[in-house]
């Protein structure tokens, strides 16, 4: 048998076979034991497979075999680059790993056998739920996926185990992990797994009774009904949110403006998408007065919040509304600096916001440059994210007579169609 031209018999003569198999392994949590028997194998024989040792023939049955096991494209065990490439972002095998355990039975009821077991720590569950929101803000998707289902799995763990006195802070660390699930799905364009994820954040923080984290559950439920095509109950909820925790949150704390003003964003970015200028103007200019109030760019509960979120907002609206020259011109406006402050996230995503307005308003040279910045900036941003690689395949398609060398291996690293 032969593929891409190598005769099985030299496959072992590959380079990086074997790293490429103890990532793949490690990162779907298997230990070489776990491994071995999934395969049909000893522990001495993944040690040996693993080592690289030549006298084990790692041949395309073998291969094929690992690939079936590890949930992964036999090419990427055969190639750095393809292992690198889909190494980037959460994958198939690890959103269906965050399905299973918001499906489990304990986790859907709060109902644990803690006998023998160790319950965690709000301590623990706070700090990875810190550590996976940092790695979101810093484009860094590729670690969520792995952390995510163990990390579901502990916060409901430790609300269901908490006494009454930890209650509220149990519950509400549940409810920030069901958000960061939330929006890690939204990302990756499981909408209807992400809405499941946002109702239970929405449910949980009124369990809180917190203002600032309800408030801020429900920009991410609005999020996801954006997402599942209900933009109008969005904006609903986003307004119905801001009217009811008003006092709670205006009373001068940074998480509870920025959280408000939050809600304004999310409402406008979901009137945008159904043509509403009017209404749209009206929530960027709520959000631009709470920024107003807050009186600086910050990133209270992870929100990127203030002035300068609000001028990558409404650059974001332009282009959903189909102004493509508008929204360059509210790109101008932004200040290097100011937008240098920002998250990763937040400044690649509003990157690939520019490059698709200055496509859709002809400026089809910037555009791609701008994409390459947002790349350099946040490579799986552009190389994960649906949205990016639509703006790219867009870009492609109007380019004339044909796609540039550049824009053709932009494509080909963020896997977009041509």
């Amino acid at each position: 048998m032969c593929l891409r031209g190598i005769p099985s018999e030299r496959l072992v003569e590959l380079t990086g076979i074997n790293r490429r198999i103890t990532y793949w392994r490690e990162r779907r949590g298997l230990t070489q034991s776990d491994f071995g028997a999934l395969m049909g194998r000893s522990r001495s024989w993944v040690q040996k497979l693993e080592s690289g040792d030549r006298q084990l023939d790692p041949r395309i049955s073998v291969l094929e075999k690992v690939s079936e096991v590890l949930s992964v494209r036999l090419d990427v065990l055969l190639s750095d680059e393809a292992s690198a490439q889909a190494a980037e972002c959460v994958d198939a095998a690890e959103v269906a790993a965050i399905r299973a355990a918001l499906h489990r039975y304990d986790v859907v009821t709060g109902v644990f056998d803690t006998a023998g077991s160790a319950v965690p720590s709000l301590e623990a569950v706070s700090r990875q739920a810190s550590y996976g929101w940092e790695a979101f803000q810093a484009a860094h998707y590729s670690a969520l996926g792995r952390l995510l289902p163990d990390l579901i799995v502990a916060a409901q763990l430790a609300a269901a185990a908490a006494d009454p006195g930890q209650r509220r802070d149990a519950v509400r660390q549940l409810s920030l992990v069901y958000q960061l699930v939330t929006v890690v799905l939204l990302k990756f364009s499981d909408a209807a797994l992400g809405w499941h994820a946002a109702d239970r954040a929405i449910l949980v923080a009124e369990q809180s009774a917190d203002p600032v984290v309800m408030a801020s559950a429900t920009r991410f439920i609005a999020d996801a009904l954006l997402h599942i095509g209900q933009q109008g109950a969005a904006v609903q909820m986003c307004t119905a949110a801001a009217a009811r925790l008003h006092d709670d949150l205006m009373v001068g704390s940074p998480a509870g403006i920025s959280v408000f003003g939050m809600l304004f964003l999310k409402g406008a970015v979901a009137a945008a998408a159904v043509g509403d200028t009017s209404g749209c103007a009206d929530l960027l200019a709520a959000a631009e007065s709470a920024a107003g109030r807050l009186g600086r760019d910050g990133n209270a509960m992870w929100t990127g919040f203030g002035p300068t979120n609000c001028q990558v907002h409404r650059v974001a609206t332009h282009v959903l509304l189909g102004d493509g020259s508008a929204a360059c011109a509210a790109a101008e406006k932004i200040e290097p600096a100011a937008l240098a402050s920002l998250p990763r996230e937040r400044r690649a995503a509003h990157l690939v916001d520019v490059a698709h307005g200055l496509a859709m308003s002809g400026q089809r040279d910037k555009a791609l440059s701008t994409l390459l910045a947002a790349e350099r900036l946040a490579a799986q941003e552009v190389h994960c994210r649906p949205y990016a690689r639509e703006v790219i395949t867009g870009l492609a398609r109007t380019s004339v007579p044909v796609p540039s060398r550049e824009l053709r291996g932009l494509a080909e690293r963020a896997g977009a169609e041509l």
